[in-house]
Formats: C-alpha cells, structure tokens, sequence
C-alpha cells in the first residue's frame, strides 16, 4: 500500500466534512434537548423533529456522508483516527435510532448523543488533517 499523502482535497471534499459535522453536531444537540422540549415541539409547529422515521433519515443522511467523507479523507491523508471516532459513533447512533428508542428516551438520547458528537468529532479531525495536507512550508509560513 502506498503510504504517499495524495495532493490536497479538493474544495467539495471541505464542504462535505463540514455539512457532516454540522449535521451530526446539530444531531446530538437534538437528541440531548430533546427529553426537554418533547413537550413544548407541537406548540412551536416543530412535532416532525420527534418523529421516530424523521430522527432515521436525520441518521441514516448523517452516516452515510460520514462514511463517505470520512473514508475519502483516508485515501487523501493516510490517517485512521477520524475513522476510529466515526465508526463508534455511527454504532452509537444506529442503535440509538433503532434498539434503544424501546426501551427510554434517556437511554435513546444519551446513546444518539454521544453518537453525534463522535461522528462531528471525527469530521473537524479529518478537516485538520486535509489543512495540514494543504499546507505549504514556506518563507513567510509561520510554522
């Protein structure tokens, strides 16, 4: 396997890490208030945010650009680390959505919140790792 870093991302490769982070940031932050405000959705006209097929598309959109992101960053930058916060995370948020939601919302929440923050973990990593592939050491770098 060739161990080279391959020239750096290109600009579509930042904007997908970066909805991926931002979708799963916005995720646990969903899933952690919504013990809290289940009550207060319908008033605001924002029941759909606690539906269970919602929450599933919500994860299912989240794990599939991590994945693809994710893997793709690996094939630029050579490091798994993003990949090894990812696919916890992305566990954590399958059973979260699926085996937990039967038996308590906080089991469901704690689950699919720490889930979340993993996966967003994972996308500011392999958008460090894509910076430091881009940068250039020069005269004027600083570093």
């Amino acid at each position: 396997m060739d161990s080279t870093p391959t020239p750096p991302p290109t600009r579509w490769w930042n904007v997908a890490d970066r909805v991926g982070a931002t979708a799963s940031f916005l995720c646990a932050i969903h899933c952690a208030a919504l013990p809290f405000v289940l009550a207060i959705l319908p008033l605001l006209g924002l029941s759909f945010l606690a539906d269970h097929g919602f929450e599933r598309g919500f994860v299912l959109f989240a794990s599939t650009l991590a994945l693809f992101a994710l893997v793709n960053g690996y094939r630029r930058h050579h490091r798994s680390l993003p990949l090894r916060l990812a696919l916890p995370g992305l566990a954590l948020l399958v059973m979260g959505v699926t085996f937990a939601e039967n038996y308590s919302i906080i089991l469901h929440s704690v689950l699919v919140t720490c889930g979340g923050f993993l996966v967003a973990s994972a996308h500011f990593v392999n958008l460090r790792f894509d910076r430091q592939l881009g940068h250039v050491h020069g005269p004027h770098c600083a570093h």
